[in-house]
């Protein structure tokens, strides 16, 4: 099975490094096939018997046991990010270079009703987003991603902020086509 692995919190302003080619290397070694890195943000795609239950505890293992670091994990089977792109709104992921498209990955054990509990409601003139599954399309005008509600509280509310990972809607793509 095809899967891909976003590591939260990563080589992010000098915190929590892990160079690519080491966290390829130890991916390999893991007995893990086909393994592709992209960009510098743990972003990575192998191949795995595994089960996505079994990938859970294995891969923040790995992590900690080579790079001495406790990250929250996210996986999805490749065939999971194709069935969520192609649900994804019409109005995400649009060429309009005003517009900021991310996805948002929950973990298995924050519901889309929860998040919005704890992060509160989007500003409407300013961001949009919705549901699919476990992650969220969520877009905002890039002059003005300050402004929005949940910029700052993605990353500052601690009942979420490990829960979930965020990544482009670029990023997302460009995995799919490696």
């Amino acid at each position: 099975m095809r899967y891909a692995a976003f590591l939260r919190g990563i080589n992010i302003s000098g915190k929590n490094k892990i160079p690519m080619a080491e966290l390829k290397k130890a991916f390999e070694e893991a007995g893990f096939e086909d393994v592709i890195t992209l960009l510098n943000s743990g972003n990575i795609l192998f191949t795995s018997d595994k089960s996505s239950d079994e990938l859970y505890q294995l891969i923040p293992q790995l992590i900690k046991d080579k790079f001495s670091l406790d990250i929250p994990v996210f996986i999805r089977t490749k065939e999971d990010l194709s069935d969520c792109l192609q649900h994804a709104p019409d109005w995400w992921g649009t060429e309009n270079k005003e517009i900021y498209d991310n996805i948002i990955f929950l973990s298995k054990d924050l519901s889309y009703e929860e998040f919005l509990s704890e992060i509160g409601p989007l500003k409407d003139d300013l961001e949009q987003a919705e549901s699919y599954k476990d992650v969220i399309f969520w877009s905002y005008n890039l002059q003005n991603y300050q402004k929005t509600a949940w910029w700052s509280r993605t990353a500052t509310v601690e009942t979420i902020r490990d829960r979930i990972t965020i990544r482009t809607a670029n990023t997302v793509r460009k995995l799919m086509d490696k």
